[in-house]
């Protein structure tokens, strides 16, 4: 389903033997929406840009979408995820994305990562979660002050031991 607006989702996560929660804003892409989407990654930590892997013009709107944020928010991680691989893992669709130019982009802009992801058959996406969640736990064990995500909000939980913690 395409996103009107925003929208939020929350994931648990156990990285390192804590449990962290990811919250998650997804915001809509379109231009006309571009206004309000800033108060969604006003201090945030990290964010997920998405771009179709079949779609040429999408991953040009997610530079726009990264230079965006990044002028506002510079040390925000920036994670770059093509979607739709399935189609091109069927033989659906020609792929219009080439991987290479997205890591070589990724290096360009010191992004942390690229994957590639299929919401229909969920392929990639918990790798994608997973590895945002260790990065924010490798980074509050270090002393990061930030204070969550804005995109990702998250926080640790002792992880709970018995019935009863």
């Amino acid at each position: 389903m395409n996103t009107i607006g925003a929208a939020f989702g929350a994931k648990k996560i156990e990285v390192a033997g804590q449990v962290l929660v990811l919250g998650l804003w997804d915001t809509a892409g379109s231009e006309r929406y571009e206004s309000i989407s800033r108060i969604y990654y006003r201090n945030s930590h990290s964010a997920v840009v998405c771009y179709d892997v079949t779609d040429a013009h999408s991953f040009e709107r997610a530079k726009h979408w990264i230079s965006e944020l990044l002028s506002y928010e510079q040390n925000c991680k920036v994670y770059l995820c093509g979607t739709k691989k399935d189609l091109i893992k069927n033989g659906g669709k020609p792929r219009a994305v080439d991987y290479h130019s997205v890591t070589d982009y990724a290096d360009e802009i010191m992004a942390a990562s690229v994957f590639e992801t299929s919401s229909k058959t969920g392929e990639g996406v918990y790798e994608l979660f997973y590895k945002i969640a260790e990065n924010f736990a490798k980074e509050k064990v270090v002393g990061d002050s930030a204070n969550g995500f804005g995109v990702f909000s998250m926080e640790m939980e002792k992880k709970k031991k018995g019935c009863c913690g």
